[in-house]
């Protein structure tokens, strides 16, 4: 079954090796960031597969925009990751009202666009995926970290409820807590990377998500790395 999706927040690390992983299991895939600097050369790696689509996911109308241009090149969209988050790296005392607002913004608002934008493909058709990113932040606030932990805690809670809205829709929606470091894609040392997660690692689990038998499906996977790392 050929998939299109949509990876929401595209950029060097994670967000590369999902959408490789997409397109090497045979997924048509629209990949969004606001920045297009290194989207056009993800896109050309990947091939006639994958779309750059630059798009502000905090924008309505720039979300509406992007979905079309993704069901004009592939067709309607069976696949959602809302992978994009926004935190200033602030405490309470330091934090400004535009800064907390802006983590919400990209985290949440533009989750709910994304997956308002979706939907009506996936009950159109046979269904579909919706996974969102999480961090250890949505399950335990991070200190001086307000405006990031707010948002993880808000999509986790928006995940959650979408899951038993649509899950009975056909339509599977699940959270992925990444609960410690993705390794940077400039970190070559194995020794060093031994304490991170694995992108490429990563992007297998979420495929899994998207696979997995309607019987059985996961509502919250926890994901870190090996023991030895804590």
């Amino acid at each position: 079954m050929t998939r299109t999706a949509v990876i929401a927040g595209v950029g060097p690390g994670l967000g590369a090796s999902l959408a490789r992983k997409f397109v090497d299991e045979g997924c048509r895939v629209g990949l969004f960031a606001r920045s297009d600097d290194s989207l056009e050369a993800l896109a050309t790696e990947l091939g006639d597969d994958a779309l750059a689509v630059p798009t502000d996911i905090t924008d309505p109308e720039a979300v509406a925009a992007g979905f079309d241009a993704v069901r004009e090149a592939f067709g309607p969209v069976d696949v959602l990751i809302n992978h994009a988050s926004g935190g200033s790296w602030k405490g309470l005392r330091e934090i400004s009202p535009d800064e907390f607002e802006r983590a919400w913004r990209v985290s949440v608002h533009g989750a709910l666009l994304c997956s308002q934008a979706a939907v009506d493909d996936m009950l159109a058709g046979d269904g579909g995926t919706i996974v969102f990113t999480g961090a250890t932040s949505a399950v335990r606030g991070r200190d001086g970290a307000i405006g990031f932990s707010a948002a993880k805690f808000a999509v986790r809670g928006m995940a959650e409820s979408m899951a038993r809205e649509l899950g009975p829709e056909g339509i599977h929606v699940a959270h992925v807590v990444i609960d410690g470091g993705i390794r940077p894609p400039e970190m070559d040392d194995a020794a060093e990377a031994s304490g991170y997660l694995d992108p490429d690692a990563i992007a297998d689990s979420y495929w899994h998500l998207v696979t997995q038998d309607r019987s059985a499906w996961t509502l919250e996977l926890d994901l870190r790395p090996h023991v030895e790392a804590f």
